[in-house]
This record gives C-alpha cells, structure tokens and sequence, in this order.
C-alpha cells in the first residue's frame, strides 16, 4: 500500500510533492469547526487538478432530482451541501509572475495537519519571477470563535535580490459544485464592497422550487501585512483589496486574514447579518494572530484532555485514533442542536453534507463516552424536531406513523437512489435504537418518558403498518426491503430489519408503561395497536437457516453461489469499481456487516456459539467497501477471542483515510465511520458494557501493542482505564464514586 504520509503520533504530514495525490492531500488536511470548515486546498490558487471546498454547517440546496423515469413517493428533490464562497483566496506574485505550484516545482516542501493544535501549516521554497523565494502558510478554523478563520503566510526572499511582491487577498463569490447539474451555480452575489483592509461580500443561495429556505452569507475578511495597500477590487462575484511593494534580500515580511462569516440560520435579516460581520471584526481586532490561535489551540487540548486514546508501541495506531477523534470533533462537538454529522463533514461534495442513520448507529456511542451527555441528547433532539418530516416521509408511501429519512438536512427525504431512499427502512429502528442507547448508557429518562415516547410511537406506527402477515407461515413479514448492505437490493426479510421491526415495538410497549398520564393521553396509543404490535411482536419471523445455525441476512441470501471472496482476484478488488451493479448484486459479497451489525446492537442477547457461527460465515463473504464495517467486526471478533482479527479490523478502521484504503479518499474523508476505531478500542478490545446501569470490561491487549489508556465518560464520572502486559487497572478521575467490573472482578472506584 503506498504510503503517502509520514507516520506521527499528532502529526498528518509530508515532505514529499505528488501532484497526483493533491485531492487526496486536500481532503487529509481538511479542518472545520462544526460552523464552518474547508479542504486543504491552496490559497494562493492552483492550475492544475483540486477540488476546492468550502462548507458551511446546515446551509444548503435542494437540487432538483433528475431521473428518466418517475415513481410514486420518490423525493421531490436532491438536497446537498452545496460549496460556499471562497474566502480563502490569497493570490501572490512575485516579480509580476503568479505563485502556482502547478507551474513551479517546489523543494523543502512540507504539508502538516497538527491534530493538537489544530492548524495547517504549508512550507515550501520556490523559484517565482525569478527569485528563490521562501513560503510558509499557517490556517486554523476556530473551535472557539465559530465564524472565524485565520490564515497567515510568510514569505521570505532567499535571492541576492529585492523582488516587487504583490498580495491579493479576495474573497470569491465565482464557485461550482463538481456534482452540480449542467454546471449550474447556486449563489447570487447581492453586495459587495472593498476598501483598505476590508472586504465585504453577502451572497444568497438562489431561489429553488421546493419551499425550502434560501440562505444569506455574510464574508468580511480584513488583512493585516507591512505590504502599502495599492488599489481594491470590486466585481460581479469577487471582492479583494490588494497590496504590492518590495521585499529586500534575506528578509521575510507575513501577511495575515481573518475572515469572519454569518449565515441566516442565525440572523433573521441581511441588516443583521451585516451587523454581526462588523461587531465580530470589531471586536477581534484588538488582538493578535497569535491571541486567537492560542484560544484556539487551548480548546483543542481541554478536548484531547476528556478525550485521548494513548498507545505505546504502535505508531500507526495511535495516529489513526487521533486523526478520526480529531476529524470527528471538527464536524460536530454538539455547540448547536439544529447541526448534525455527515458522512464526509466538511471535507467534500460526496454524500451531500446530510444526516445519515450512521449518527444513531456509529455516532452516538462515541459521544456518550468522550463528551458531556447533552452534546448526545442533541442529537436526539435533531430527530424529535424532524418528526413533521418523517411523517411526510410516511405519507408519501401511503402509511401510517413516521419514517425518518435515510437522507435529510430538515426531516424530509431527499435521496435521488430509490432502494436507499424507501426501502432501507431499518433506519427507523437505527433512530429508536439510538433512545435506548442514551438512556442504557446515561440513565437519564427525561427524553425517553417524554419526546423519546412519541418518536418510538410514530416509529412504532409506521412498522406497524409496513409489516404485512403471511397466513402460509403463520408470521409477520417486510418484504421489499434492503440492510445495511446495499449490495442486496430489494430482499424480502432482511433480518437485520426484520429484528429492529420487532424489537422497537417490544421497547415502546415497555416505555409506554411508563410514560405519565399527560404524556400518554398525547401519545393516545389504543389497546387495540398494543394488542397488535405485541402479536407482531411475538409473531415476527427471522430467517434462521437450520443446517449451518446461522441467520441469513435474508430470504435469497443462501441460495446464491456462495464463493469465498479470498476466490476473486485481486485486481477485481474493490468490486465497486471492477463490477457492474447487475453482477454485485446477484453475489454473495457483502459490502457491510449486516446480520454482524444486529448482533453488535444486541451482543448480549446472543450465545458465544451463535456469535463465532455468524462470523466464521459472513467474515468469509464481507469485502468491506463501506468504510462503516470494519469496525462492527472488530468489536464481534474481540468478543468471540478473535484477537488478531479484532486488531486487523481496527487497523483497517482507524486508518481508512491514512491509508486510502478504498481508495476513495481523495473526494472526501469518512466521518461518521472514524467512530469505529474509539469503538474497537473500547467496546472491543477494552470489552465495555453497560449492564443494568453498571460498567463491565473484559480487556485484552494486542501483541503490537505495549499499552493502551483512555477516559471515559459515565454517569457524571471520567474514568480513566489502562491496559498494559500486566494486566489492566480503572481509576476515577472525577466524580462520585461507583463500582465497575473489571476483568471478572468488582472494583469500587473513589
């Protein structure tokens, strides 16, 4: 596999110049704030192959959904995180010659995303204009400031010489989307302005077809440099203020831009956006670049304090936890309950920014255990103030209750693939999962007793009136439907759906008991639908195939030619790209843990025998190519002693990007799935559970490995648990003190 960056414990970084890896490099180096966040792109602009990226968090586009054909209830539109205005833009010349190291062939070079502080640092020398000239570029998006961005550059002349400089520092309203129909752009520019330090520009999204808000933006930059302010500039789309004069020999002058951005999700009115622009430009302009990098940099560490996994003996390792802890906090920290995470952030077009049932599934367990419980109970929130989407989604199908989308940004679906949008269902049992995951893990019920009750209600509705019963078996069925692995279209009786169908009724009945009298007089659940959801309940059929004792992930699934995939070649891997659809689809390869993820969700309710039975199955079938896999074996192979296979799935988990696995990288980072590594190390190796509101760990420690330590977040407590080649050892940090069983034994830590 070829190694594109250095291996560092807080370090993503290289020495080495590969124009063909530049998309790859842009998405590594991507940073973001939750609010706000770019690829590693080059300021001062590139003419060869990028992908420039700038996203603001919940500001989007519903792009109308273009098939050749129409069905009934398919969504009206395609919503994406469309890319914003470039405000990062900061051309340099030198002698009258454009820096562009598409044209220059830079030495010295080094690129570094320092996870523990938070910045983006570019040096490199070049020959521009004829001089040998020295460039260092320093960005950080603020984890305290949320509407800020710092970029600072120092040039230094290396050459026997004075050289004339000129700076430009813009902000560009001119952008595309690379997925956009017919190269249709989606900002209007509606001011513009440009005078001495300051720049100024507010755009809006265009007008859409859907009755969905449109968004303003307001972008005001101010640069900071010993360069004589020349002219401004002022067109259609761009806005800049532009600085020249002369660098003597040997000497280094730095220029520095900070940009400030308000959106409309915030601010009611263009007047009050303007407002905001100008108070927050204000107010920082008192202090220093290195002021605001330092706050910046110190809410980093108070987040690695709660949060850091820390192994001794493997490198590659600890990088990879870092990176995806690091990554997975720039998209989402919980600061506003309206944000959620999507699968690659703000680090490409891909997936649309939108919210995917990977948040319930693979999100919320991590933010249980590394930050405070309201950041989780947010994203609870998010779903129970969709719920007038989700019944649309319903409604659209012709039923009953709530069907929570597979793709949104405001609870309405809005997919252009059909067998993901209606017939991957089980997200619905994803969302009611996550309920019972928060209040198992915190002990908290206030949001089961109350919104959680009427989301499990809808929800429950809705499977309620999806399932059908068949009089032949005598049990209730889903037909139509697709799991967790999209490589199986359109199956009857997934049982990964099946199950959570089932389970979610059982889980609302008992919470409707419960519930208050207010609460249940609003829920206004008959006896007659308990009656009926208790029937499906006791009645729900699971494919289980009686000569191997496993369950098939579906009705077809054992009758396809079960070839071992270690049988294909390998320069047929990753089938995605090697395959027609039509040919994957009649396979028995699996793209993710299906039937596995089932038994992740309910480890404990399955035998030692029947978990190793289903592994040994499915791992021999599983070619990984959702980056959401990996990591849901490891956990099943560390339960069942499958050490080696638990820390080969945690490699293949934590360092997915690093090591462009998939080698999809390049278009954008795998957010949601960087979960899976905290997972691995936790649930897996450390073999957390919570069982009746006390912690249970069962810990091993990899062979590569000399120790491994991380803190936990529990019930109002960080503890602190350490695995070492002398065993293992929890300590409370803070916090009441509880009882915990470690290895076996009661341990009361105070």
């Amino acid at each position: 596999m070829k190694q594109t960056f250095d291996i560092a414990p807080w370090h993503v970084k290289t020495t080495k110049w590969s124009p063909e890896d530049k998309r790859l490099q842009e998405s590594m180096t991507s940073l973001a704030n939750e609010n706000l966040g770019m690829r590693g792109f080059f300021e001062e602009g590139y003419s060869a192959d990028k992908m420039e990226g700038v996203y603001l968090g919940g500001v989007w586009f519903p792009d109308k959904t273009r098939v050749g054909w129409w069905k009934n209830g398919y969504p009206k539109y395609f919503g994406k995180m469309i890319n914003a205005v470039n405000f990062l833009k900061l051309p340099i010349t030198v002698n009258g010659e454009a820096l562009d190291l598409a044209k220059q062939t830079p030495s010295d070079f080094s690129l570094d995303l320092d996870m523990q502080r938070g910045t983006f640092t570019r040096t490199f020398t070049a020959t521009v204009g004829g001089a040998k000239m020295r460039f260092e570029f320093v960005r950080f998006v603020s984890a305290v400031q949320k509407e800020l961005v710092g970029q600072q550059v120092t040039l230094t002349n290396l050459s026997d010489q004075a050289v004339q400089l000129e700076v430009t520092s813009a902000i560009d309203g001119d952008v595309y989307n690379e997925d956009a129909n017919y190269d249709e752009q989606f900002w209007d520019v509606l001011d513009r302005q440009a005078s001495g330090q300051h720049a100024l520009l507010v755009s809006k999204t265009k007008p859409n077809d859907f009755g969905t808000p449109q968004f303003t933006v307001a972008m005001k930059t101010t640069t900071l440099t010993a360069l004589p302010h020349t002219t401004d500039h002022v067109a259609d789309k761009e806005v800049a203020n532009v600085f020249a004069g002369e660098l003597a020999p040997q000497t280094s002058l730095t220029v520095e831009k900070r940009t400030v951005v308000a959106t409309s999700r915030d601010f009611a009115t263009e007047a009050e956006l303007l407002a905001r622009v100008d108070e927050l430009t204000t107010s920082l302009a008192d202090q220093s670049f290195a002021d605001l990098l330092k706050a910046h940099e110190a809410e980093w560490q108070a987040r690695w304090d709660k949060s850091d996994v820390k192994i001794n003996g493997d490198e590659g390792a600890q990088q990879g936890i870092r990176f995806n802890l690091f990554q997975l906090f720039s998209t989402y920290y919980g600061n506003d309950y309206r944000l959620n995470i999507s699968p690659k952030g703000f680090t490409g077009e891909k997936y649309g920014g939108a919210t995917y049932w990977d948040t319930e599934a693979y999100c919320l367990p991590v933010y249980l255990g590394v930050a405070n419980p309201e950041i989780s109970r947010n994203l609870l929130m998010y779903r129970y103030n969709q719920l007038d989407g989700a019944y649309i989604n319903a409604q659209e199908q012709g039923l009953k209750g709530a069907l929570y989308p597979m793709v949104t940004f405001n609870g309405i679906e809005c997919h252009n693939e059909w067998e993901i949008t209606f017939e991957e269902i089980h997200r619905n049992g994803d969302v009611a999962y996550a309920i019972y995951n928060y209040t198992n893990y915190t002990g908290d019920k206030s949001y089961v007793l109350h919104e959680g009750a009427k989301v499990l209600t809808e929800i429950s509705r809705f499977w309620a009136d999806r399932v059908h019963y068949s009089q032949r078996a005598n049990k209730y069925m889903l037909h139509g439907v697709t799991g967790p692995d999209e490589y199986d279209n359109n199956v009857n009786n997934d049982w990964y759906t099946n199950l959570l169908c089932q389970w979610t009724l059982k889980y609302t009945l008992e919470v409707l008991a419960e519930v208050d009298a207010e609460v249940a007089a609003d829920l206004a659940v008959t006896e007659d639908e308990k009656r009926h959801w208790k029937s499906i309940v006791d009645n729900m059929y699971l494919p289980y195939d009686e000569e191997r004792r496993i369950f098939p992930e579906n009705d077809g699934f054992m009758d396809k030619d079960l070839i071992p995939v270690g049988e294909i070649p390998s320069d047929q891997l990753p089938l995605n790209q090697n395959w027609s659809w039509d040919k994957i689809l009649r396979s028995p390869y699996v793209k993710q843990g299906d039937v596995i993820q089932g038994i992740w969700d309910f480890m404990d309710d399955f035998t030692p025998e029947e978990k190793k039975r289903n592994f040994d199955f499915y791992e021999q079938f599983t070619v990984h190519e959702s980056s959401l896999s990996a990591s849901v074996y490891s956990v099943i192979a560390a339960d069942i002693g499958y050490e080696d296979k638990a820390v080969e799935m945690y490699e293949r988990s934590a360092r997915l990007d690093l090591d462009n696995y998939n080698n999809d990288t390049a278009d954008g980072l795998h957010i949601t799935s960087m979960t899976g590594s905290w997972i691995d190390i936790v649930q897996g190796f450390a073999g957390m559970r919570v069982r009746d509101g006390q912690l249970h760990y069962a810990p091993f420690l990899p062979k590569k490995w000399d120790s491994y330590q991380f803190r936990q977040q529990f019930r109002g407590r960080v503890i602190e648990v350490t695995v070492d080649k002398n065993g293992a050892k929890a300590e409370l940090i803070s916090g009441e003190p509880l009882t915990i069983d470690l290895a076996g034994e009661k341990l009361e830590l105070k």
